[in-house]
């Protein structure tokens, strides 16, 4: 009785812990660790970041005459926010006039001191050529008295009359000296007064230079548009307190936007995939529904150094193919490059290859066993390959290496 009773519970029991040794585990390490071999699209992309910019500027400069006047560093003093729309003739901003003002009221002091030279000079011109039309017409007089006594002379002895003769002819030569110093006294000094005179016109016209060029220390718009800050030449955005130079006036722009860009950095690994005339679609962090296609028109041959950074990245240019009313200049992008795509094929997971010997092989189910088998690849991308043979469709391969077949062979491609 009890033999019938230890056979009745212990034939199950051995029978259940058998079936899971063959088949449960199995079953459980099937799914943890086996994929189909599946037929779809195969699709290769590098992904980047960058930011939404306009192909065609235009730019709000400062004055022009800030180069004149060798003013290196002009302050911005105010700015609208950026994004305001504006029309021409709008206010956008105003530069900090104090260098300016400086230069101005050193140019009234110098007007002030050459005018003040000028009044004077002018008042010796006038005293000293008085003199010599004075003393001029007293020579007049005195010629005009010696030939009125020497017509009355005519009986006195020859030695008086030949006297008030050599007398007459020594005021007369004195006259025509006088006159001619007097002329070259009278072109000096109108000389002078030119001079003079032109410094003072000098002065008040670059006096007037300076006062308009303050004036234009406010800025306005000259076309319609949508305004953005201008950049460093770190890339960093002019703001108020930023400085611009007589080299590079721009405080802000007026971006096209009907000509738009996406500006982006890729690394070493993946610019070697990147070619010009790559399809994109373009996405953007601020809408994440919208899409744009794009095509990448212009990769850079020489990589630079981000700061902070060691790694180079070289600066590969997307222009849109497409307008959207959404996107802005300065939006952060997403750049999916296609860089080769396929249809119908075969693929499998990358961690499903395998390889010795340069043999690249996978670990395929084939009934109640595992073979290796020799497989051709083609492309690759991040996650899957392509395989152009070895395989068929809903082949089940093993993602890690399944214990104990170390030395089995190979079986090749047939």
């Amino acid at each position: 009785m009890n033999k019938k009773k230890l056979l009745l519970f212990g034939i199950p029991i051995v029978l259940i812990l058998v079936g899971y040794t063959l088949f449960g585990n199995t079953a459980d390490e099937d799914v943890a660790i086996t994929t189909k071999v599946v037929k779809g699209d195969f699709v290769n992309e590098v992904i980047i970041s960058g930011e939404a910019q306009s192909t065609s500027l235009k730019k709000i400069n400062g004055p022009d005459d800030i180069r004149k006047f060798k003013l290196r560093d002009v302050k911005i003093q105010d700015l609208i926010p950026e994004g305001s729309l504006v029309k021409e003739g709008d206010y956008v901003g105003r530069l900090d006039p104090s260098e300016v003002n400086e230069q101005i009221l050193d140019a009234q002091l110098n007007l002030e001191t050459a005018q003040s030279k000028y009044t004077q000079e002018q008042l010796d011109t006038t005293l000293t050529l008085k003199q010599e039309r004075t003393a001029i017409k007293d020579l007049l007089f005195d010629i005009q008295e010696n030939k009125l006594e020497l017509k009355q002379s005519i009986y006195e002895p020859p030695a008086t009359i030949k006297k008030l003769e050599i007398n007459i002819e020594r005021l007369e030569r004195d006259l025509k000296e006088k006159t001619e110093d007097y002329k070259i006294k009278e072109q000096k000094a109108m000389a002078k007064m030119v001079e003079v005179g032109t410094e003072v016109s000098k002065i008040s016209k670059m006096l007037e230079e300076l006062r308009n060029l303050q004036k234009s220390f406010t800025i306005h718009s000259d076309a319609n548009g949508m305004v953005t800050y201008a950049k460093n030449w770190d890339g960093s955005k002019r703001k108020v307190g930023s400085s611009i130079s007589m080299w590079d006036p721009a405080i802000a722009t007026l971006p096209d936007l009907t000509k738009m860009e996406s500006k982006t950095y890729a690394n070493e690994v993946d610019i070697r995939k990147i070619k010009k005339d790559l399809p994109v679609i373009i996405g953007f962090d601020a809408f994440p529904d919208v899409t744009v296609k794009g095509t990448i028109t212009n990769v850079a041959n020489v990589g630079e150094e981000k700061r902070g950074s060691d790694i180079k990245l070289f600066q590969v240019l997307v222009n849109f193919d497409e307008n959207n009313e959404n996107v802005r200049p300065g939006m952060t992008t997403s750049n999916r490059i296609l860089i080769h795509k396929e249809e119908e094929v075969l693929m499998v997971p990358l961690e499903a290859i395998f390889s010795q010997d340069s043999i690249s092989f996978v670990y395929a189910k084939s009934g109640l066993s595992i073979d290796k088998k020799e497989i051709e690849m083609g492309e690759s991308n991040l996650d899957v390959v392509i395989i152009k043979k070895g395989l068929n469709e809903n082949d089940v391969v093993y993602l890690s290496k399944p214990d104990g077949l170390e030395e089995k062979d190979i079986l090749s491609i047939n």
